[in-house]
């Protein structure tokens, strides 16, 4: 067994410190390391060389977002691909355990790994959502189906990533991987959770969402509405989103930010099939209390 099969792919954007921890880990000296600068002003680039020699740097003028990883991906070598952000990494064992499951299930184009915290290392909510396989399991599969995770705990197919296109442009960053998500369900790929392909994440500061960051989620989720989704479902999300408008600053923004690019939406609109739709909107509810931990 080759243990090379999966390359791991980091963007990152003045985070030069974090990054530094997460490819102490991630720099093993087996699996290759492509790190995309978004363009950063912190010295970020020249201290990968230094400290990571082995790792290659890819080196952005400007901040392009999501995208940034798939600039990584169109650099890797191998037929796997493992992202990871500039505050996480993959558990030693997990990329050649992924590369297994996706040797042995040709049909699936990801694997959603387990998140582990870094402070105490609890499970995060993500993976307790897909523990309860909310989806059900195709037989054969891996694992749970999935329709929704975080970029950094997935394993990908490399073919399948770049057949779709890989991370939006028009989302630039936040939420981007619900897009991607449909992309691979409508084009007929298999999704599944791996509960022992284990991701960790160090992430800084307090758990809440920043207001910033919720904008950029919210406006993303209502574009992927309007990009993939039935017109009655992007209606309603859209009026959902107005109503906070007169009294929530942050809607105000991400509302403003959606109509700026919805033009660009409806021309690449494309619903997905309604099987999609149906499985993707069950993804997207809140997990029962007790199908909790």
């Amino acid at each position: 067994m080759t243990s090379s099969r999966a390359t791991v792919v980091v963007a990152t954007r003045d985070r030069r410190d974090s990054l530094l921890r997460s490819l102490a880990h991630l720099d093993d000296g087996v699996h290759p390391v492509v790190v995309v600068d978004n363009g950063s002003s912190d010295g970020t680039a020249a201290a990968v060389r230094t400290r990571h020699p082995g790792v290659t740097v890819v080196e952005l003028p400007v901040n392009r977002g999501a995208v940034a990883r798939t600039v990584g991906v169109r650099r890797a070598g191998t037929p796997y691909v493992a992202f990871a952000d500039d505050d996480s990494w993959w558990e030693a064992g997990a990329l050649d355990r992924a590369a297994d499951l996706l040797d042995d299930h040709p049909g699936v184009a990801l694997l959603a790994g387990r998140v582990r915290m870094a402070g105490d290392g609890s499970v995060d909510a993500v993976t307790h959502k897909h523990r309860a396989a909310v989806l059900g399991t195709t037989p054969g599969a891996p694992g749970p189906d999935v329709l929704s995770y975080p970029a950094f705990a997935t394993v990908l197919r490399r073919e399948a990533y770049l057949s779709v296109g890989g991370f939006s442009p028009l989302l630039f960053f936040g939420g981007e991987e619900h897009l991607l998500a449909l992309e691979l369900a409508a084009a007929g790929w298999q999704q599944s959770f791996a509960d022992d392909v284990v991701a960790w994440h160090d992430p800084a500061g307090p758990p809440t969402v920043p207001a910033r960051r919720w904008t950029l989620q919210t406006r993303n989720d209502l574009l992927v509405d309007w990009l993939r989704r039935p017109l009655p479902v992007a209606l309603a999300a859209t009026a959902r989103l107005a109503r906070r408008v007169p009294s929530d600053p942050a809607a105000r923004a991400a509302l403003r930010g959606w109509a700026r690019r919805l033009p660009a939406a409806l021309r690449q609109r494309r619903p997905v099939p309604a099987e999609v739709e149906r499985r993707f909107a069950l993804a997207q509810r809140p997990l029962s209390p007790s199908a909790g931990p």
